[in-house]
């Protein structure tokens, strides 16, 4: 109680500083949006990369397990926060959902399909989101123009994968695209569960729990998997190394930790837009770096996913009330 009045005493006293500090909120909210836009576009080119050397999980574990020890004790510190077992749980909960099937199934496609095909796919996270935001209790029904975006999401996605030749260009690998389905479903859920579950006030704190315990995760699995058995750090490539590092400051680091902030500051549907995005930046840098061929069959698809995106990202959607502080929309001032 008293720290709410001397809050509202200070506010009383010093109104021009609520503009400024609206200001540089919105200011922060928008380089997250541009992090999460352009830095996880070209992740998929660097995992594409680091799966040269590094077996898939080992990759994955490493780049946030890395992340976790860093960011924890030093947050730990700074906040003074005591992470409690129920905050853990929640950790623990989105750590596998993101990290570990999320972001270690994509991880594991990519041996299988072309790091722009696998974003792609990927974009189909916003529908995913949708979905899930409907089904969980107190959730809100999509109105048509997003069950329209939805249908031509899957429908795209159907493109994709089969009929077994069309466009000049053969399908996407079946099991590939079937673990980056997962992977996009399991993310949505993690998302949503990391924006309404147990984890602690502070977010960044609650990415380094996140980041360790689906680090954890995706090791342990890499033992049980036999992939350290496949490791061999001297036939590790020079470039797989330097992915790695750009996957931990980049990818975990930055681009994740903007994630989770813009989680918080604004609503699921204007998190989503990053979907739309990602794919145009990872077909680009894949096409430009890695050779990768732009087929007629993934330009009709991308065109259908990405405006099945757009269609459910322009939606009207409303607010949570616990958002202060909107990235504006299009047509928003």
């Amino acid at each position: 109680m008293s720290t709410t009045v001397i809050d509202t005493q200070q506010a009383v006293k010093t109104p021009p500083s609520q503009p400024h500090s609206a200001a540089r909120m919105t200011t922060m909210v928008l380089l997250a949006f541009a992090a999460v836009y352009v830095v996880w576009g070209s992740t998929y080119l660097a995992i594409r990369i680091g799966i040269e050397s590094f077996p898939p999980l080992i990759l994955a574990g490493l780049r946030h397990i890395t992340v976790g020890l860093l960011l924890y004790p030093v947050l730990r510190w700074k906040t003074g926060i005591r992470p409690t077992a129920a905050n853990w749980r929640a950790a623990v909960v989105t750590g596998t959902l993101l990290l570990f099937v999320g972001n270690g199934g994509v991880s594991w496609a990519e041996q299988l399909v072309p790091s722009g095909i696998t974003a792609l796919l990927v974009a189909t996270v916003s529908l995913w989101l949708v979905i899930v935001d409907w089904l969980r209790p107190g959730g809100v029904r999509p109105v048509p123009r997003v069950v329209v975006g939805l249908l031509m999401g899957f429908a795209g996605l159907a493109l994709l994968v089969g009929p077994a030749r069309l466009g000049g260009a053969g399908r996407v690998d079946p099991l590939g695209a079937a673990v980056l389905v997962i992977a996009s479903l399991a993310w949505a859920c993690g998302s949503l569960y990391s924006k309404h579950g147990g984890m602690p006030s502070s977010a960044m704190l609650g990415v380094a729990m996140q980041s360790f315990a689906g680090g954890v995760i995706l090791l342990v699995a890499g033992v049980l998997t036999g992939e350290f058995h496949a490791l061999h750090l001297g036939t590790v490539s020079l470039r797989s190394w330097l992915a790695l590092v750009y996957l931990i400051v980049f990818g975990s680091g930055i681009g994740f930790s903007a994630y989770i902030y813009i989680l918080h500051k604004s609503t699921a549907a204007r998190v989503a837009t990053y979907a739309f995005v990602n794919p145009v930046v990872a077909l680009f840098l894949g096409w430009l770096i890695a050779s990768e061929t732009i087929t007629l069959r993934t330009v009709i698809a991308a065109a259908v996913i990405l405006t099945a995106v757009i269609l459910v990202i322009t939606a009207p959607h409303p607010a949570p009330a616990g958002v202060s502080d909107p990235v504006p929309a299009p047509g928003e001032a």
